[in-house]
């Protein structure tokens, strides 16, 4: 559940910075796909510490 909010949070914090930075709609989707995978990776390592220390 934490990685899917994490992409999801991530996608629309890349397509918000795309659009501030004027991008077009592939800037923003390029930027919404990379911020989402960075932050899917971060929920993912959080979801295993979690996972471990409970």
């Amino acid at each position: 559940m934490i990685v899917l909010a994490a992409v999801l949070a991530g996608a629309a914090l890349g397509a918000v910075t795309a659009k501030r930075r004027e991008g077009n709609r592939l800037d923003m989707a390029q930027y919404a796909a990379g911020y989402g995978i960075a932050f899917g990776l971060l929920g993912l390592f959080l979801t295993i510490f979690l996972e471990r220390m409970l």
